[in-house]
């Protein structure tokens, strides 16, 4: 197995990127549409699709598409255990959409981008939409700029973006245009960042009145989670 220049090894990197190009939008892959998607030769392509088969990650249909395999259910039951937020957390969660009426979401980072673990979703009809399991890229967005380590003690955080009191930063027009969110990080008992907090909404909502009442209610609310801990019964 040859290693990457960061340490990694390269056919366990080729592996995983193959795997992500299977998606809730496209399901299943001819070999010859996953040998162009994935850039890589068609032999290489084969002996991963077999690995990962060997292991249930990958499933040949009969009309010889390949599909994820049945072993991806354990690993996404084991997932969602691992990453159950605890009821009082979750409690915090239910009280802040309320209270804001916009919906929340707890992120936390994984290498280079930013995961959705939890989220509740705000009350009104016009609302973000999003689910747990999405990704952002590092830096994009409040919680994306909370988690970067890019929120200082005031001033501008990058395009869109500035931050509030408590370490909270604000955007706007992202992930999309048309929507702001506010975050706050969550720390540990020794003060390490462990997650960032937002609430996201349409922009049209996120005015300087509006901010300021969340960011408040936010800082709160990351407080809150702080102290009860962010640990899981999978532990």
């Amino acid at each position: 197995m040859k290693a990457a220049d960061d340490g990694s090894v390269r056919s366990v990197l080729r592996a995983f990127d193959l795997l992500a190009l299977f998606t809730e939008h496209r399901r299943t892959w001819a070999v010859k549409d996953l040998t162009a998607a994935s850039g890589l030769a068609k032999t290489t392509v084969l002996r991963l699709v077999a690995t990962c088969e060997q292991r249930g990650l990958l499933w040949t249909r009969p009309d010889g598409r390949i599909t994820v395999g049945p072993g991806m259910l354990r690993w996404a039951h084991l997932a969602n255990t691992a990453w159950q937020l605890p009821e009082p957390v979750r409690q915090v969660l239910r009280e802040l959409a309320r209270e804001c009426r916009e919906t929340v979401n707890v992120y936390v980072r994984s290498t280079s981008v930013l995961v959705c673990v939890a989220q509740q979703e705000g009350p009104l009809a016009i609302r973000h939409v999003g689910r747990v399991g999405d990704e952002l890229p590092l830096g994009f967005g409040a919680a994306g700029r909370v988690l970067n380590g890019t929120v200082g003690s005031g001033g501008t955080v990058g395009t869109g973006g500035t931050v509030g009191t408590g370490g909270a930063a604000v955007s706007h027009d992202e992930p999309e245009p048309g929507a702001s969110s506010v975050a706050a990080p969550v720390h540990d008992g020794d003060g390490r960042l462990l997650a960032a907090l937002a609430i996201t909404g349409p922009s049209s909502r996120f005015g300087p009145g509006e901010v300021a009442a969340f960011t408040e209610a936010l800082t709160a609310a990351s407080m809150r989670i702080s102290q009860i801990g962010l640990a899981t019964r999978a532990e």
